[in-house]
């Protein structure tokens, strides 16, 4: 079994099963080498999975050339022997998972709730990269559903292969699992990122804890430009819509 340290990787691909994901989380809330390499980690999912999917040495230079920022060989040919591993375990399990998280651009932040939800520290509100990064995006788009209350502003910067973005997301109370689907002006439709709801919600007005008063903040891409935008939905797993924002 590996150590937590060696398990970066993976839980930055979204492959580890829950208690697998809980230990890294309990681990990651003291460890500040892991916090910087889930940074430096962030968005390397589509091309860690294209690689680990490949015969041989798993050495791909195209991919590797077309991203403007780019980690070291070693740095991806370790990554890419740990996902293979994880992926071959999981197959003689009898399952197969990679989680619909977030594909953050490899310069960006981990996509990251606002608050510790732990009990350990009651709650405590801690600081994330993609907090701050929604800080530093200037283009930014909200809208307020009128049925559910749900409120959402999309943060996004234009990249060469393709539009980051970060969704600030308030007055939304759990339990529930969604998704910000971008939705093109071609009509297709991207996941940009899912997670999990608790209890208690984020950004709830007039909330008795910090916890649920606190909004979420979580990152994403996709390989459309922001002119071939129409707008972001945020949709629960059982497709009902929370709120729309047109880009």
């Amino acid at each position: 079994m590996p150590s937590e340290h060696e398990t970066v990787g993976a839980y930055a691909l979204g492959i580890l099963d829950d208690a697998e994901a809980t230990a890294f989380e309990a681990h990651l809330a003291g460890c500040e080498w892991c916090a910087q390499q889930l940074d430096e980690l962030a968005g390397m999912e589509p091309m860690l999975a294209a690689l680990a999917d490949l015969p041989g040495s798993g050495s791909t230079p195209a991919i590797g050339e077309s991203l403007s920022a780019k980690p070291s060989p070693r740095l991806v040919e370790k990554l890419v022997d740990e996902v293979a591993e994880k992926r071959a375990q999981k197959r003689r399990r009898g399952f197969y998972m990679i989680a619909a998280a977030a594909a953050l651009i490899i310069a960006g932040p981990l996509a990251a709730v606002a608050v510790d939800g732990g009990s350990d520290n009651g709650g405590q509100v801690t600081a994330t990269p993609a907090q701050a990064t929604f800080r530093t995006l200037s283009d930014k788009k909200s809208a307020t559903d009128a049925s559910t209350h749900v409120s959402a502003t999309v943060a996004m910067a234009g990249k060469d292969w393709g539009t980051q973005a970060v969704l600030e997301l308030k007055n939304v109370k759990g339990p529930l699992k969604c998704s910000l689907v971008l939705v093109a002006k071609n009509g297709q439709r991207v996941t940009m990122s899912s997670w999990s709801v608790p209890d208690w919600g984020y950004g709830v007005p007039g909330a008795k804890t910090e916890q649920s008063k606190q909004p979420l903040y979580i990152g994403g891409a996709a390989a459309f430009q922001p002119n071939e935008i129409d707008h972001f939905e945020v949709v629960t797993f059982e497709g009902k819509k929370l709120v729309q924002v047109d880009a």
